[in-house]
């Protein structure tokens, strides 16, 4: 098994996206990163980094054990009353600009960072879509982005959050116009007549559902496109159409029966958040401290 010391390197580059910012933040000399870096390497038995010009970009297993580790190591210095970089430094102040879906960030990211501003922590939020936020992360327009898509540009890495489920709901009144017999042999079909309330003009959650679960782009007319998943819930309660949703913001109205699911997956649509940053050079301590926050309280949100 590695050790800490190990994983803790791999983690530091993981989230700062190169051998000279893990370096900066561990307190090591480049080197010494590298050797780290090859032994954990000759461990696992497969490269973890790609190595370029900008830095260092995770393969799959690098993705997969950052989701696996990132917490716990964050716990266990958290335990011992150190830093990330186990320098023991207090949460700094200064100031963030922060970016995401205005859904999540109202019920899960600004409350877990509320009781650093009493620290003197200042936060700037921007809200939107993913793909307009990570194109903006990659140009320094922001410091770091909570994105429910894996970012795919060269300057950006990120670290798994959390995992949230994905439910096809409608109203009572929608929900009785579909045939059962007929959404089990012919979903597409069955579905087909339904209005969507869509979160993007390209369908971004409406439309993956459907690949993955009927093989195909979804055939429906789109009545609401609303890029606030709180709208487009009161959009399906109102009976205006039908959409996916997260769990944990449809749970409420599931209780109250004003909305219903439609369809019942054999295995359950995961999607997982990421905590993105630029990759390339050290974060600065504020941003450090955000980012540090929100991978320890991400494993107490009830998403699923």
């Amino acid at each position: 098994m590695p050790d800490l010391d190990l994983l803790s390197t791999f983690l530091e580059i993981y989230r700062g996206g190169s051998i000279t910012a893990a370096a900066s933040r561990r307190g090591l000399s480049q080197p010494a990163v590298s050797g780290q870096l090859a032994r954990l390497e000759a461990q696992i038995g497969e490269p973890l980094f790609l190595r370029s010009r900008r830095g260092a970009v995770p393969t799959e297993r690098a993705y997969d054990l950052a989701r696996r580790i990132g917490t716990h190591l964050d716990e266990l210095h958290h335990a011992l009353g150190t830093g990330e970089n186990g320098t023991g430094q207090e949460d700094p102040a200064g100031t963030v600009h922060l970016a995401g879906p205005s859904d999540l960030m109202a019920l899960r990211v600004v409350p877990a960072l509320a009781p650093l501003t009493a620290r003197g922590l200042r936060l700037r939020i921007t809200l939107g879509l993913a793909d307009e936020l990570l194109t903006a992360l990659s140009a320094a327009r922001v410091d770091l982005v909570v994105s429910a898509v894996r970012p795919r540009l060269e300057n950006v890495v990120a670290t798994p959050l959390a995992d949230e489920e994905f439910l096809l709901v409608g109203s009572p009144g929608l929900a009785r116009t579909v045939d059962p017999d007929r959404l089990a042999a012919e979903p597409v079909r069955a579905l087909a007549h339904l209005p969507l309330v869509a979160y993007g003009e390209e369908l971004p959650i409406v439309r993956r559902y459907w690949r993955s679960e009927f093989g195909r782009r979804p055939p429906n007319p789109v009545a609401v496109t609303v890029p606030d998943l709180r709208t487009v819930l009161a959009a399906v309660v109102a009976g205006a159409g039908v959409s996916v949703l997260p769990r944990y913001l449809a749970e409420p109205a599931l209780g109250a029966g004003s909305v219903e699911t439609l369809h019942q997956p054999a295995v359950r649509p995961l999607n997982t958040l990421y905590l993105a940053v630029r990759a390339g050079r050290p974060a600065n301590p504020a941003t450090a401290a955000v980012h540090r926050r929100l991978t320890e309280r991400s494993r107490e949100w009830d998403l699923l």
